[in-house]
């Protein structure tokens, strides 16, 4: 028995010891997301590290001075990886940096895009806690003291060089920032969007710069856990009304295509918000388009039909032209359709993922 506990005591000795040494391994231990955190601005417009996963999401559509369109996005993605959390070294992966750059112009019919990648550190990657600051390399978005945001990314066939200047309140998705993506209160992020944006700047291609204007939506979510098991991908739009309101639906897909979950928010001109939940939001696909890069077959022209206690509205969205695909697997991220898309009374933003193969997040 007294051998029998010397031995016990040992055992437990050595592991102390190995818990305490600096080379044991120490995961991280992600928080999740709770319906009863209050966000905070302008705190919130930041970078949220502890958690697993981010992203600041900027669309919109862009007027040239001879009176074209063209549709943009710039998003930072924030990672957080399962490694040892004490690793002293600056080249310790513990947060990975994303970037995506796309430039919808009709006349080449067919999406411009560039993207970057980076572990956080270094002096060359970062994004900021307590305001919005995120940086790869010469790619930023951060906002200034005059509550605009600015963005530059300079692609290799294009550059955007935006400001944003918010017209309306915050717009919290969900319950209070809170938003359902599964069956699951666990399978959620914190979200907020900031819509109709005023946008000025201007965009560089082919060595030519031209001034612009339009109208953009920006969508910022952190989260751990976020997709169900089943999901393989999800379709998202957020449109900016022409009246001043504001609409965002989603649904999450399984492999047969059938919804796991669905949601989204309809924000009034006058600022009075539904949100929407499973029955509230149902997509019918009209057209299909198939990548001749990927094979990917996207349902790029729907109508979106949304219910809420004051009734039901359609739109049908319509893409700018179809060939508006994102492959950025040579930065480390999935193939997507990101699309410019109108709707009578509205323009905005379409994504599409998980059409090519499951996305993993």
């Amino acid at each position: 028995m007294a051998r029998g506990l010397k031995r016990a005591g040992l055992a437990l000795l050595a592991v102390l010891l190995l818990a305490a040494a600096p080379d044991a391994p120490v995961m991280p231990v992600f928080p999740p997301v709770r319906p009863d955190q209050a966000l905070s601005f302008p705190a919130d417009h930041g970078a949220h590290p502890d958690y697993r996963t981010e992203w600041w999401y900027v669309t919109g559509w862009l007027k040239t001075q001879d009176g074209r369109d063209l549709g943009f996005q710039v998003t930072f993605f924030r990672s957080r990886l399962s490694v040892d959390q004490r690793n002293p070294s600056a080249f310790a992966p513990k947060q990975i940096l994303f970037a995506h750059a796309g430039l919808s112009d009709p006349k080449l019919g067919r999406l411009q895009h560039d993207g970057r990648m980076a572990r956080a550190g270094l002096g060359l990657a970062q994004a900021k806690v307590g305001d919005a600051d995120i940086v790869i390399d010469d790619w930023r978005l951060a906002r200034g003291p005059d509550n605009r945001f600015q963005a530059r990314a300079k692609a290799d066939d294009f550059t955007l060089d935006l400001a944003f200047a918010p017209t309306q309140p915050v717009l919290l998705q969900g319950d209070r920032g809170f938003s359902r993506k599964g069956p699951l209160p666990s399978q959620a992020s914190h979200y907020y969007s900031l819509p109709h944006l005023k946008v000025t700047g201007s965009v560089i291609q082919g060595g030519k710069r031209v001034k612009v204007t339009g109208e953009a939506w920006l969508d910022h979510e952190w989260s751990s856990t976020l997709l169900d098991p089943k999901a393989v991908g999800w379709d998202w739009v957020g449109l900016n009304l022409d009246d001043g309101g504001a609409l965002t639906a989603f649904r999450v897909r399984d492999a047969a295509g059938q919804t796991v979950w669905a949601g989204g928010s309809l924000r009034s001109a006058g600022g009075a918000t539904a949100h929407l939940g499973p029955s509230d939001v149902s997509f019918t696909t009209e057209r299909i388009w198939r990548s001749p890069r990927t094979g990917g077959r996207y349902p790029v022209q729907r109508e979106l039909v949304v219910r809420t206690p004051a009734g039901e509205r359609r739109w049908r969205l319509t893409p700018l032209f179809d060939d508006q695909e994102l492959d950025s697997r040579r930065t480390g991220g999935p193939v997507y359709w990101e699309g410019a898309v109108r709707a009578p009374g509205a323009r905005g933003y379409l994504e599409l993922t998980g059409y090519v193969s499951p996305l993993k997040m």
